[in-house]
């Protein structure tokens, strides 16, 4: 019995290597449907997409696509949906996910925004729109929790001191973002390194 769900448990350890890739109208609705269901952010429906339900990728594959992508200008999910896009279906990928991404929330906030402009005032307004932070804030903690569970898993002593540092340098010291990264970078890359040359010695 226990060999028989091995390659089940394999299988859903590492799910992208056993899906096929999506095609372009796949993605265009796939981010779309991210976009749309990405209150407070979509960060947290665009990893729950990608790992958990299409399984396109593994959890360690889209901490690192999402770890370069917060490295580039620009916002980070916009970033992922070019990367990612464009890692499965090329340049055209890439196009396909952005504007699925952005298209509609563009539409929608374009009428929203014409709503806010005449009823913004309204008190009941500014009250739902509280509650909605309060609701994104919870949302941008799960998911930060949900990323760093393959790392706890591990239980890498580097990774897990590296990522206390950088925490501990932003959050708490105030250290600015571009000066800790400078640091951070050069020594996460040789670090790696160093730990996958032993891995293969």
């Amino acid at each position: 019995m226990s060999t028989d769900s091995a390659p089940a448990a394999q299988a859903s350890d590492h799910p992208a290597f056993h899906v096929p890739p999506p095609g372009l109208i796949a993605l265009f609705l796939a981010f779309g449907r991210m976009s749309l269901a990405g209150f407070g952010g979509a960060l947290v429906f665009a990893r729950h997409a990608i790992v958990d339900q299409h399984r396109w990728m593994t959890a360690d594959e889209f901490n690192e696509t999402f770890a370069l992508c917060h490295f580039l200008p620009g916002p980070n999910i916009v970033n992922l949906s070019m990367v990612f896009g464009s890692r499965l279906r090329g340049i055209a990928g890439g196009v396909a996910a952005f504007t699925g991404l952005l298209l509609p929330p563009t539409l929608i906030m374009t009428v929203l925004a014409i709503i806010y402009f005449r009823f913004g005032d309204a008190e009941v307004l500014r009250r739902s729109l509280a509650g909605i932070s309060c609701a994104a804030v919870g949302l941008l903690i799960a998911v930060v929790f949900r990323m760093m569970t393959p790392l706890l898993k591990r239980m890498d002593v580097v990774v897990l001191i590296m990522m206390l540092g950088v925490f501990t340098a932003i959050g708490v010291f105030r250290w600015p973002l571009q000066a800790v990264l400078l640091i951070a970078i050069p020594f996460s890359i040789a670090a790696t390194y160093v730990m996958r040359r032993k891995a293969a010695a």
